[in-house]
């Protein structure tokens, strides 16, 4: 057998008009006789963080139990498939985004920082956690980070409690004065991956001269796959296949909406008519983005705070804002776990996709770390205590799965933003009200 040290780099890209495509990782990027960890092989860790709106209902959220994670509760039940890889923290409070506010619980999620109570442009903040990975994270891939949602973020001036709209808009801060909208059309986020174009609007111009993106990268992709051996020329078509289901599922989606009487004023004009099937999109572009290390690093919001969304597709037809201000009625309450565990599953079945999706010598999902929650606790009474968090990802981040973590005293939240930052190799003394790393998330040595 003959053995040569040649090898693509991890950075190979399809090129054509108006379209460039990064790939997963091969066995033809890897050197062969090359020690793993000195070559592309080398597992990239990735971070990712999901915002769920409005807190939830506790006592349906908490498994039961301490240390080990057994039965589900009934709002996580379906992470049951991925429990391996998954840790329930509870008892992390958010005293930043104290007096309690609907804004603050969004703005305070990431940065772990009090927000300026300003009703204008004189906005003041925090530099969020995802923005201190990209720093460190974000030099070798084409975007720093991804900032997603799902809900148009057109809203301005003061939207809560003399709190300016901008914090309730904006989960990502790169400094304490920019906030970093997030995108919440999957054909705009699809160009920004895979399209080229200075401008949102330069992109959309490009796609409309092309029957479908991978037609231009067709010259450049035969002749990659003449350099490949079978295994790869698999992984490419597996993962282009699923380029070219995202891109057609966001075509039939916008002809859809021509034939639409009355669309979501919530939802971008273009996107699936079904909340579940517009978020399974969102999800699935993150999911191209890591696997071919386009970003390394996501924020997505399920819904903003105060969403006044309708979910009739699991039989929830109220307004969730109202049926977060519950009154202790056990109806509403049911409802709005209701609406909980069908993020949740969401997120589930993003995360099953990663388990399944081969990176190296393990998954994404064995590579990426997630923290999934929300800012606010009990929603009836505007309170951050107890937060509804969950923590899912893989040993190659040093992370521990398939527990429930059980403070018997209030931690800061910011103390698992900086454990996840160590987990994910950013080195940073402290964050927010941070007064520690939670050790107990770590895998001991030597597993």
């Amino acid at each position: 057998m003959i053995l040569s040290r040649k090898s693509l780099h991890r950075r190979t890209f399809l090129r054509g008009m108006g379209a460039t495509i990064g790939l997963p990782l091969l066995d033809a990027m890897v050197p062969a006789a090359t020690a793993s960890t000195l070559t592309a092989a080398k597992p990239v860790k990735r971070l990712g963080f999901v915002f769920m709106p409005m807190g939830c209902d506790i006592t349906r959220w908490t498994p039961e139990g301490k240390d080990k994670l057994g039965q589900l509760s009934p709002i996580l039940s379906s992470l049951e498939s991925v429990k391996d890889h998954v840790s329930v923290v509870s008892n992390l409070e958010l005293q930043p985004a104290y007096p309690g506010t609907h804004a603050t619980s969004n703005s305070a999620f990431l940065s772990a920082a009090q927000a300026r109570r300003t009703e204008s442009s004189d906005y003041f903040l925090g530099t969020t956690v995802d923005q201190i990975a990209a720093q460190h994270m974000g030099q070798e891939t084409q975007l720093p980070s991804l900032e997603m949602a799902m809900d148009l973020m057109q809203t301005v001036g003061q939207c809560d409690n003399g709190y300016a709209c901008v914090y309730q808009n904006n989960l990502s801060w790169a400094s304490p004065t920019t906030p970093l909208p997030a995108e919440a059309h999957p054909r705009l986020v699809f160009e920004s991956l895979f399209g080229e174009g200075a401008t949102p609007e330069e992109r959309q111009a490009t796609l409309k001269r092309r029957a479908s993106l991978l037609d231009w990268v067709g010259d450049d992709l035969a002749s990659l796959k003449r350099e490949l051996g079978a295994a790869d020329r698999g992984k490419v078509d597996d993962y282009l296949q699923s380029v070219r289901e995202v891109e057609r599922r966001i075509q039939k989606a916008e002809s859809d909406a021509k034939d639409n009487p009355l669309p979501d004023l919530d939802r971008p004009e273009g996107v699936p008519a079904s909340y579940a099937d517009h978020a399974r999109l969102m999800f699935e572009l993150q999911m191209l983005a890591f696997q071919g290390d386009i970003t390394r690093v996501t924020t997505f919001q399920l819904a903003r705070e105060t969403s006044n969304r309708t979910y009739p597709e699991i039989g929830v037809t109220d307004p969730h804002h109202p049926l977060s201000h519950h009154g202790n009625d056990p109806a509403k309450i049911a409802r709005m776990a209701k609406i909980n565990a069908f993020h949740v599953s969401l997120f589930a079945e993003f995360l099953e996709k990663m388990k399944g999706t081969s990176d190296g010598d393990g998954s994404l999902l064995d590579h990426s770390l997630f923290l999934y929650g929300s800012g606010m606790g009990n929603p009836n009474v505007h309170d951050h205590n107890n937060l509804p968090i969950v923590v899912a990802g893989g040993a190659a981040g040093g992370m521990k799965g398939g527990q429930h973590i059980q403070f018997d005293k209030p931690q800061p939240l910011a103390n698992l933003h900086l454990t996840l930052l160590d987990k994910a190799g950013v080195n940073v003394d402290s964050f927010g009200d941070s007064n520690g790393t939670i050790d107990s998330l770590s895998e001991p040595l030597g597993i």
